[in-house]
């Protein structure tokens, strides 16, 4: 008997498939948090703990916990309730960065890509906020207009704080803006100089760039990786164009599962072959290009 309409993900070695369940997902209720005052402005622990958290990020965690802790100690009744509170929240903090690497993973393994890319803000061009919203309204104009792909992070550098956007890009054929031109410049990372491809598009509208064209899966997984790091050091939210998701939905049949895994055997591990089905019609064997035809979900 099949396991029908099951949510499908790749996780870096295998394709997994998690059951479809009637069972509902329960709300947790919010608790309302107890304002404070802070500087002259009402605000709460928990907000305040982002605020400390977000401007130490140069720091080591150990470094990072004491300086938040004799900051915040005063709002609690004594010590120990402000370490706990502090744990607490690092621990938070913990779990949503590896939901955030899985959710990235997971969508980046429905998709293929070209081109790894790194875009800096030239303060002679515009300000800030200007370089950030006219470059992702680029981004989003061609995702729907011309079948653009893309995942990305904000950074600044680490010396001299300026903005840059990396991103991971499928441009399909034909869709390219602007041309390709030589340059050879200082790259921090290898210590050396080295010859890169700059857009004349970008570089005329908005400075500097890179585009490095990936050639195999392993130089994609080596550009999310690269992606990972930074979503590791900053608080910055990843950007993704539209519709991208996380599973594609598959009837599986019983002979395509090697076994059950995850908590609670919840989870079905299949074999790489595994054949896909959309509500009961055969798609063909698993591979990129029949995931592309199936039903995508986020959720």
């Amino acid at each position: 008997m099949p396991f029908e309409e099951t949510k499908v993900y790749y996780d870096g070695s295998h394709y997994v498939a998690i059951p479809h369940t009637e069972r509902g997902s329960r709300k947790r209720k919010k608790l309302k948090e107890e304002p404070i005052v802070v500087e002259n402005r009402t605000t709460t622990r928990k907000e305040l703990f982002n605020d400390l958290y977000a401007s130490s990020e140069s720091k080591t965690k150990r470094s990072k916990k004491k300086e938040i802790t004799d900051q915040m100690k005063d709002f609690f009744p004594n010590k120990k309730d402000a370490d706990m509170f502090v744990e607490e929240n690092f621990q938070r903090k913990r779990r949503n960065l590896i939901c955030r690497r899985t959710r990235l993973f997971r969508k980046a393994a429905m998709q293929e890509f070209n081109y790894f890319c790194t875009f800096t803000y030239d303060p002679q061009k515009m300000d800030e906020d200007t370089f950030r919203t006219k470059l992702q309204y680029v981004f989003r104009h061609n995702s729907t207009r011309k079948g653009w792909k893309y995942i990305g992070v904000w950074e600044r550098s680490p010396e001299k704080h300026r903005l840059h956007f990396h991103g991971i890009f499928y441009i399909p054929d034909g869709t390219m803006l602007g041309e390709f031109e030589e340059k050879s410049d200082y790259s921090i990372g290898d210590a050396k100089r080295r010859k890169t491809k700059q857009n004349t598009y970008f570089a005329e509208r908005f400075g500097r760039n890179v585009f490095d064209r990936l050639e195999h899966t392993t130089d994609a997984n080596r550009s999310l990786t690269y992606i990972i790091k930074y979503l590791e050091k900053t608080e910055e939210r990843i950007v993704y164009s539209k519709g991208m998701k996380q599973y594609f939905i598959s009837d599986v049949m019983e002979e395509d599962v090697a076994c059950p895994c995850g908590i609670g055997d919840a989870k079905l591990l299949l074999f790489d072959d595994f054949i896909c089905y959309d509500q009961g019609e055969i798609k063909g064997q698993v591979s990129p290009k029949v995931i592309a035809e199936m039903r995508k979900t986020d959720s």
